[in-house]
């Protein structure tokens, strides 16, 4: 970049951006704005300017929808950010840029931002800008350590303790919750945590009988395929001694850790029966079941719905199979491959769970393993997976890192990933070109653009390679192409040119219903389809109903990986605030929902 050979001059560029684009705020004016953004630009806004996250291209098109939102949001006090990593000169995308983080405030609170510059000719103009609201004045997060400016010195002897608080906030023996989280794995924990520490009464029922038993309950083998480091709880990062890839067990006992240390809300063995909503008193009625056979009843003004991507197992309609004489499972209740050493297994998907499950059973001396493959899946090692998250390598503070990720506008993001895939590939060359030998049919992706956008597609359709594609390759676990089934029979597997793939165990790695479908038994017809889509890409790029407003008033859905409800619990938890100060009413703009 011509001109940029320092931090210091890359400070001096910012902040020169800075001060114009300031200046050009104050005057709300779209005819000044538009010339401080690049021929190809975007701007994502996270709360800043409206109560919804939006992504925005073009340099008019920002101009004209950021000027008519000037008048309420009021930004001011724009400065480069202080203790925070300095401007420099990145590489993002392919595209080198000045990345500087700053500070403003606007009428509801204090933000954050991130810019990208790039110079066309002799001026620096921005590549990508990044608003988001950290927090509402006046309702900061105490874990910021404002806490400890009100300390009760003195001792309430005779009275309740620690202990006595806690076992009565838990009861809601006589008041209900004004938050209701459903499911409390890695979302339901992460996002009752932003809320309580946002002084918002948050109850989270979970309906195994001990916290962390949705993963717990899952197959033996299960790790994380993605690293410890990037997978930090907000407020509790895991321990530097923890291993590189997390065992499930592991996971699941933290969950017990952290809601004990957070001081969170929890019910377990408790479901959800039913929900409904009532339009005048703005709250909702909703049938608690529990364990020991009991109900409740309850009016929450919002509910959290955090039962999970991979919540309620898909059960595909295949011919023949009822003729079956062998077992049938799920994945998610497969349970361990030792309990099938000797036998013949075939494995119908080749996803995650598909290849996991494969690979467990074959090294666990089943007597032969065949994966069968229905459509064409993201092969990439386990290694190169970790490629989108080199950002966390980057020598800067974690929570800068989570900043930065959350920066990146949809083009970008995707674009990035797309350049991630075919680096990947690359490397992958040989591994790739065996599995194309044995049949196996690979693809890289919407566009080319990898697992991760696949992911927040679909949930799936990838495998990060642990061992299993090798064994593949190398043929000690054999490949069944779906299209060259006739159907299944009493000992298997019947294939079109005549001869029967025996088998004692079939196993479904098919998937799992999406998250909204899978409470359509609770929530009713009329409710389920006012939310409107969850989970995939809108026309913007953001993810369609997650941790944004719904088309159903008081409904909110949070899922994904860990960094994914670290990150965004926080965006959700914020919504739910301000509708609860009355923010969305009288301070900045609430746009349409979907």
């Amino acid at each position: 970049m011509d001109g940029i050979r320092t931090d210091d001059s890359a400070k001096v560029t910012a902040q020169r951006w800075l001060g114009d684009f300031a200046e050009a705020l104050a005057s709300g004016d779209a005819e000044r704005l538009a010339p401080l953004f690049a021929d190809e630009c975007h701007w994502r806004d996270i709360l800043a300017f409206t109560w919804n996250l939006q992504t925005t291209s073009g340099a008019t098109a920002i101009a004209h929808r950021l000027a008519p939102l000037l008048a309420q949001a009021a930004p001011h006090a724009l400065q480069l950010a202080e203790d925070r990593t300095p401007p420099r000169l990145v590489t993002r995308a392919g595209t080198a840029a000045i990345e500087a983080i700053f500070t403003f405030e606007t009428a509801v609170g204090r933000c954050n931002g991130v810019v990208r510059l790039v110079y066309e000719g002799a001026r620096p103009r921005a590549w990508t800008l990044m608003t988001a609201l950290d927090e509402i004045r006046g309702h900061e997060d105490p874990a910021n350590g404002k806490r400890w400016q009100d300390v009760d010195w003195k001792r309430n002897f005779g009275g309740e303790n620690w202990l006595d608080r806690r076992r009565r906030a838990i009861a809601y023996a006589d008041h209900d919750p004004v938050v209701l989280v459903v499911g409390a794995a890695q979302a339901g924990l992460t996002v009752a945590a932003r809320l309580s520490m946002l002084g918002i009464d948050t109850l989270a029922i979970e309906r195994k009988p001990r916290l962390g038993d949705s993963w717990r309950d899952r197959y033996h083998a299960l790790t994380l395929h993605n690293e410890t480091r990037v997978n930090h709880f907000p407020y509790m990062p895991f321990p530097r001694s923890w291993p590189v890839f997390i065992p499930k067990d592991m996971l699941a006992n933290w969950f017990e850790l952290y809601a004990e240390a957070m001081e969170l809300n929890i019910w377990t063995g408790t479901e959800l029966k039913s929900a409904s909503y009532d339009e005048v008193a703005e709250r909702w009625t909703v049938a608690l079941t529990r364990a020991d056979g009991s109900e409740r009843v309850m009016h929450p003004r919002h509910i959290v719905f955090c039962n999970g991507v991979s919540s309620v197992p898909k059960w595909p309609d295949l011919p023949g199979l009822q003729d079956f004489r062998g077992t049938v499972r799920h994945s998610g209740d497969y349970g361990s491959g030792l309990d099938w050493k000797g036998k013949r297994a075939v494995v119908l998907g080749t996803g995650t769970s598909g290849h996991d499950v494969a690979q467990d059973l074959a090294v666990s001396g089943a007597a032969h393993v065949s994966l069968i493959q229905n459509g064409p899946t993201l092969i990439v090692s386990l290694k190169e997976a970790q490629s989108p998250y080199a950002l966390y390598d980057e020598d800067i503070s974690f929570e800068d890192c989570d900043l930065l990720a959350t920066s990146f506008p949809y083009p970008i993001y995707s674009r990035s990933h797309r350049q991630i895939t075919i680096k990947n590939a690359e490397a992958d060359r040989e591994l790739l070109e065996g599995l194309k030998k044995r049949g196996f049919k690979l693809t890289s992706g919407p566009d080319g653009t990898g697992w991760q956008i696949m992911y927040q597609n679909r949930g799936g359709g990838y495998y990060f390679d642990a061992g299993c594609s090798q064994m593949v390759v190398e043929g000690r676990i054999g490949l069944i192409q779906f299209a060259a089934i006739e159907r299944f029979c009493d000992e298997g597997v019947r294939l079109k040119d005549g001869p029967v793939h025996r088998a004692d165990l079939l196993v479904l790695a098919s998937g799992y219903e999406g998250q909204k479908e899978a409470l359509r038994g609770v929530l009713g017809d009329a409710v389920t389809e006012r939310i409107g889509p969850v989970w995939g890409f809108d026309a913007e790029g953001e993810l369609a109903g997650m941790w944004r407003p719904t088309g159903q008033p008081g409904a909110w859905f949070l899922a994904g990986g860990l960094a994914q409800c670290r990150i965004f619990s926080k965006v959700l938890a914020l919504q739910i605030k301000a509708r609860e100060l009355g923010l969305t009413r009288h301070g900045l703009p609430q746009p349409p929902t979907a």
